[in-house]
Parts: C-alpha cells; sequence; structure tokens
C-alpha cells in the first residue's frame, strides 16, 4: 500500500458548524496544521483552507474543503489533479458515527455507510473507493431519525475531551501512515484506551 501524501478532514463551513460532531474529520487537520505550526489558508483553487507541512520526515499536503460535507468531492478532486495525487495516496478523516467518542479507526477503501462526503468523494474520483479513511468514532444518537440533528449538535465536555485525545492519538500513528506501515498504524491506534 501506498505512502499517505495528503490528508483531507471533512467537515461543514462556518463557524455554526466549527464545533459540531460532522466536523471531527477536520479536527483531525486542524490539529495536524497546529501541531505543524502551519496555518490552514484558504486556497481558492482546492476550494478548501489548504497548507503543505513537513510532518516527521514527510510533505503532507492538508485540506478541509470549504464545501458543505455532501460537496466534498469537489475540493479532493481538485487538490488530486493539482498535485497528481493518486487515490490510495489520499488519507479521509471523517466523523463514525459506529465508533464510541474516544475511538478512532483506520479503513482503506470499502463503501461510503452513509456517509455523505465519502460518497461525494469516491463519485468524483471516478468511484475510485481506494482511498483510506481515519474513521472518528463520535457515537451513535441510537436512533437513525435522530442522526442528522446529531451529527449536527455538539459533544458534550466529556465527549469532546475524549475525541480531542483520539485526535492526538491519531496524530502520534500519522508517521507509521505516512510510512506505508498501517500495520504499525492500525495496531496503536485501534488498541488506545483512555
Amino acid at each position: 500500500m501506498s505512502h499517505v501524501k495528503a490528508i483531507i478532514g471533512l467537515g461543514n463551513p462556518g463557524s455554526e458548524y466549527d464545533a459540531t460532531r460532522h466536523n471531527a474529520g477536520a479536527w483531525v487537520v486542524e490539529a495536524l496544521a497546529r501541531d505543524s505550526l502551519t496555518p490552514l489558508r484558504n486556497e481558492r483553487k482546492f476550494l478548501g483552507q489548504y497548507a503543505k507541512v513537513h510532518y516527521a520526515g514527510h510533505e503532507l499536503h492538508l485540506l478541509v474543503p470549504s464545501t458543505y460535507m455532501n460537496l466534498s468531492g469537489k475540493a479532493v478532486a481538485a487538490l488530486c489533479q493539482f498535485f497528481k495525487l493518486s487515490p490510495d495516496e489520499l488519507l479521509v478523516a471523517h466523523d463514525e458515527l459506529d465508533l464510541e467518542p474516544g475511538a478512532a479507526r483506520y479503513k482503506h477503501g470499502g463503501g461510503h455507510g452513509g456517509h455523505n462526503g465519502l460518497r461525494d468523494i469516491a463519485s468524483a474520483l471516478g468511484n475510485d473507493k481506494s482511498f483510506h479513511r481515519l474513521r472518528v468514532g463520535i457515537g451513535h444518537p441510537g436512533s437513525a431519525k435522530q442522526v442528522t440533528h446529531y451529527v449536527l449538535g455538539r459533544p458534550g465536555k466529556v465527549e469532546r475531551t475524549a475525541i480531542d485525545a483520539v485526535i492526538d492519538e491519531c496524530l502520534r500513528t500519522l508517521p507509521d501512515a505516512a510510512d506505508g506501515d498501517w500495520a504499525s498504524a492500525m495496531n496503536r491506534l485501534h488498541s488506545f484506551k483512555q
């Protein structure tokens, strides 16, 4: 499997969405930019906030699309075309209902599981689903009817602390992921307990 060259954090634009659960993927990229002391800047050609960082010996493109979640693919496709990136060089961080807050998992390829951001990215990449995912747990409200309201709501303090802790752990596993050593990255992240 190839090395990661770009990390895309999914969310919705605008201050009203910043702190909502649906933006957990964007929080990963924002944390990485902060860690790298490189601010994300508005980049019109990539339809999002962009930065190029040097992290653990790797040059990584960071992108938080400024499009709404269900149109994330446009930004990702623009980034891929500009830097000649293939889908398997991408790591897409996104919120995951099927994992509890404080858990995160790497995944390679597969379906979108009803996630509109992933669905649009796969479609924009010519239905190529071989990109890597970083699934950041936000928990599930318990009923499918409540999902929209839930993902667009803000996590409570305990929940947010758990999400932030696992995001820190994600950053610690990124050097292995960027090296293409997915076994080590997964092993460490998937056994994380707080």
